[in-house]
């Protein structure tokens, strides 16, 4: 089972209610390793100074902003501190809203709000007040190091915590040129409109989430099975925890359960920007 990322309290008005928030998503992508085609080995990602070419230590790396092209300036921990939010495990309801009226475009990240034993009560009051009238609760919430505008709706039993963006994250629709003129101008007919309302009709389901899965990831998952039983195919490294074997055959539910756990904690992690020795950066999440 996932872990809380903190143990605090659903805040509006006088009222406290007691809850942890839990992660509402799951990362399913499988994990690759990269490996040098003459040898299998590992290649490994490190710290390279530009000018120099060699390996930066940690304790010699600082964060910078580049205010200008080639032009830096270094912040000081302090810098970074002052600016980062007051740490706090309250989600602070400042209105309630229309729950129709954010845009799915906002829409960031799930979690859960998971009440203590000693919070239900004032949890489904406020789950069902809110479902009573339509409403969600607009909030702030620090998570990590950074503060998130947030919006608290019921869903089924639970209330989530859905992050949100801020408007300076998204594009304006008015940056890209779509058809905004009227339909004659496009030559669009009356009976056009009719046969396309009825495709429409004849198409339309009921959403059923359960129906959809990841094809792509299943399939490769039966690709990685096929190539682990093909001769020469595995590459054992040295000190390498053995596979785990069923029967004499690899177990491979069992590494792919592995792998998603080690991916799920990995992504609770916050890694710091590394460089490849080759110059190009990746970020890992």
């Amino acid at each position: 089972m996932a872990r809380a990322l903190w143990s605090g309290s659903i805040s509006f008005g006088l009222l406290n209610i007691p809850v942890q928030l839990m992660p509402g998503e799951r990362r399913t992508d499988l994990r690759f390793h990269l490996l040098d085609a003459r040898n299998k080995a590992r290649v490994r990602y490190e710290r390279i100074n530009s000018e120099t070419g060699e390996e930066v230590p940690w304790n010699n790396i600082v964060k910078a902003f580049e205010y200008r092209k080639g032009n830096y300036v270094v912040l000081e921990p302090e810098d970074l501190q002052a600016a980062a939010p007051q740490s706090r495990e309250t989600v602070e309801i400042e209105s309630f809203i229309d729950a129709s009226a954010v845009e799915a475009r906002y829409y960031e990240r799930p979690y859960y709000l998971v009440p203590l034993k000693r919070a239900h009560k004032g949890y489904v009051l406020l789950r069902e007040t809110l479902r009573e009238l339509n409403r969600a609760g607009l909030a702030r919430v620090v998570i990590r190091t950074r503060e998130y505008l947030a919006m608290v709706q019921p869903q089924r039993e639970a209330l989530m915590l859905l992050l949100l963006r801020y408007p300076q994250e998204l594009v304006a629709p008015d940056e890209y040129a779509f058809p905004d003129q009227p339909l004659s101008r496009y030559r669009v007919q009356p009976r056009e409109r009719e046969m396309a309302r009825q495709l429409v009709e004849s198409m339309s389901a009921e959403w059923t989430p359960r129906e959809y899965h990841d094809d792509f990831r299943a399939k490769l998952s039966k690709v990685i099975e096929r190539r682990l039983h093909r001769k020469g195919a595995r590459i054992e490294m040295p000190h390498a925890r053995p596979a785990e074997h069923s029967g004499g055959v690899v177990d491979f539910m069992a590494v792919l359960k592995r792998s998603l756990e080690q991916k799920a904690r990995g992504s609770k992690r916050t890694h710091p920007h590394r460089r490849a020795a080759n110059g190009r950066s990746r970020k890992s999440h």
